[in-house]
């Protein structure tokens, strides 16, 4: 239990030093100033070239999103999920060690180009994520977890940054093992996570994007903001549009539906809902309905 303990402690002390040395150094392989540079830049495409017009510059619980961004992208790890990830990792490792598995890695991609490395990490994890989307919908005690994201009632680049912290742990751990095989490295994790942000942020933000064919391969706000509907039609009663960066899962797999470029299409969750619409509320309600305490 003491190697348990210190990976704890380790933990905790590793990520506050990572998080203080990303705030007090700037510098091109930093996450934390790519987050806010990107985010400042697309808030001021919005404000510039606004597809909904009518949209205020700060849309409805604009500051809530914005603590969702430190809290998701940075202060949850800095309060439980870096350490306890790192226990669950070697708790992992030390069960695959008593059946002589040592080693995950099956696909060895550091011999392959950068270029091919980087492309097929980013293929594989975006994949991996639209079919955990997709679940996100079909499984009642995941869905519940993911009527966070879909609570906002106005897209921004913002929207993408508020869910609950659940999807973190979920996601990751998901992930970790086809990751795993392929002997993902750091640095190109980085740079496929920033370019998987800067496309995600795009993708929920008021702006038109004609992105002609290629709206066939890349996700855009305009087939995005049909995934937020309000009401969901008969023929997709669990969702649509379940890509995170490439939209052609869901034209391969038939779970794509764009009949038209709404820029007033209603979004949000239904109103019988009756969803928070605090951080606690928010936070603490999707438990409380899948133990049943809450209607």
């Amino acid at each position: 239990m003491d190697k348990y303990f210190k990976i704890i402690q380790d933990g905790y002390s590793g990520y506050w030093n990572y998080f203080v040395g990303e705030v007090l150094n700037p510098s091109w392989h930093n996450y934390f100033y790519w987050l806010l540079g990107a985010s400042a830049l697309i808030a001021l495409l919005e404000v510039v070239f606004p597809w909904r017009k009518n949209q205020p510059l700060l849309h409805e619980h604009f500051w809530l999103d914005i603590f969702y961004l430190f809290w998701n992208y940075f202060l949850f790890s800095l309060v439980i999920y870096n350490a306890l990830s790192m226990v669950g990792v070697q708790l992992f490792q030390d069960f695959l060690s008593l059946f002589g598995v040592t080693n995950l890695v099956a696909i060895k991609i550091g011999n392959l180009p950068g270029w091919a490395q980087l492309l097929l990490i980013f293929i594989l994890r975006d994949f991996m994520q639209w079919n955990i989307h997709r679940m996100y919908h079909h499984v009642g005690w995941m869905w519940e977890f993911h009527k966070v994201h879909h609570s906002t009632r106005e897209m921004s680049f913002a929207a993408l940054l508020r869910y609950h912290w659940m999807e973190n742990i979920l996601y990751r751990t998901l992930e970790y093992i086809p990751l795993a095989m392929i002997g993902i490295g750091i640095s190109d994790f980085f740079i496929v996570h920033i370019f998987t942000l800067i496309t995600g942020q795009l993708g929920h933000a008021n702006l038109k994007i004609p992105l002609g064919p290629l709206r066939f391969f890349f996700n855009g706000p305009q087939m995005h903001l049909w995934h937020h509907a309000k009401e969901f039609p008969a023929s997709h009663p669990h969702g649509f549009n379940y890509g995170i960066t490439l939209s052609v899962w869901d034209f391969i797999f038939r779970t794509n539906y764009w009949p038209t470029d709404d820029e007033n299409l209603p979004i949000g969750l239904p109103d019988k809902e009756n969803f928070p619409e605090d951080f606690v509320g928010q936070t603490v309600v999707p438990f409380k309905r899948i133990f049943g305490k809450h209607p």
